[in-house]
């Protein structure tokens, strides 16, 4: 797969019941970009990211992975280059202990032996929860949970990072490991969030989706600083650091 780029043409979805959540969606991401998706609940965030690797596929309109269109019969492709990490950490891990969770990646793409357990000490190490690679993760604690889920995404080297509220539920130290480690990721980010301190960070660009549309793609420090276009986009403002404080 060429390029790694992610590109979304008039991207359409509707649910069963027929509410349309995306409206005519259209951005493009290019290799090494680390962009914030923001927008109010219920705007469309979860639903677009989802789109990136398949787990939903268009009404109408399309998605693009590099030169890859995301379909049925591309999913495995797609998958291998996009790691998603979802908003809950609880449906993403699903095995008898962390360690299995971050091996079952590797061992779907047909990684085995000592090449296997390399990959997931590398990804626990990473995230800093090695010590706790034959915890069950019911045990874990949600910060725990949270780092679990995304050793078992870094395991598989994705060369796109989506995540969906990676901040949500962590206190201090957790969400300071979770800075330096999305600082350390090389490759494209891809981050939904309502953390627009953690956004204004680690990401230069801002994507926001307002009403199942694109209200607004541009830099970063452009919207944070602009008041007004904060307000009519329904967007919190992001805290403002007093001179002095720490």
């Amino acid at each position: 797969m060429s390029h790694h780029i992610v590109e979304a043409k008039g991207l359409r979805y509707s649910f069963p019941d027929g509410n349309e959540v995306l409206k005519g969606v259209d951005f493009r991401i290019t290799h090494g970009e680390s962009v914030a998706v923001v927008g109010g609940n219920g705007a469309g965030k979860t639903t677009l990211l989802l789109h990136l690797n398949g787990y939903y596929l268009a009404t109408a309109g399309q998605v693009r992975v590099g030169d890859v269109l995301v379909e049925k019969g591309t999913l495995d492709t797609v998958r291998s280059a996009v790691g998603m990490v979802f908003q809950d950490p609880d449906d993403q891990l699903f095995m008898p202990t962390v360690r299995d969770d971050v091996a079952f990646g590797p061992l779907n793409m047909g990684v085995t032996g000592s090449e296997v357990d390399s990959k997931v000490e590398a990804a626990l190490e990473k995230v800093g929860m090695l010590h706790l690679a034959d915890k069950p993760p019911y045990k874990l604690s949600q910060g725990e949970k949270r780092a679990a889920a995304i050793a078992s995404v870094l395991s598989m080297q994705p060369d796109i990072l989506v995540m969906d509220e990676p901040s949500s539920g962590l206190d201090p130290v957790g969400r300071g490991r979770l800075l330096d480690l999305l600082e350390s990721f090389e490759h494209t980010k891809i981050i939904a969030t309502h953390d627009y301190d953690l956004a204004r960070e680690i990401c230069d660009r801002v994507i926001v989706i307002m009403d199942g549309k694109v209200s607004y793609d541009g830099a970063a420090e452009t919207l944070f600083a602009d008041n007004e276009a904060m307000q009519k986009m329904r967007l919190a403002s992001p805290r403002k650091k007093e001179a002095g404080a720490r």
